[in-house]
């Protein structure tokens, strides 16, 4: 299984399981088709988007925890 960390870059995100640009997109980001914000990482999206990089990691690491 793949785990995602706040480095983890959202193109990198998006390749691991597309299912997970749901929760990127619930959690405000609804950018996540931009070719500028595929090379952004996890936690420079959060950043950008005033949310917490931590919580967001948490909940696309339990989606994945879900899947296996």
């Amino acid at each position: 299984m793949s785990q995602i960390t706040k480095e983890t870059t959202i193109g990198e995100v998006l390749r691991i399981d597309e299912n997970l640009a749901a929760i990127l997109m619930a959690s405000g980001m609804h950018c996540v088709g931009c070719p500028s914000s595929q090379g952004e990482s996890v936690e420079e999206a959060a950043f950008v988007h005033g949310m917490n990089a931590d919580e967001l990691v948490g909940k696309l690491n339990e989606y994945l925890a879900t899947k296996n």
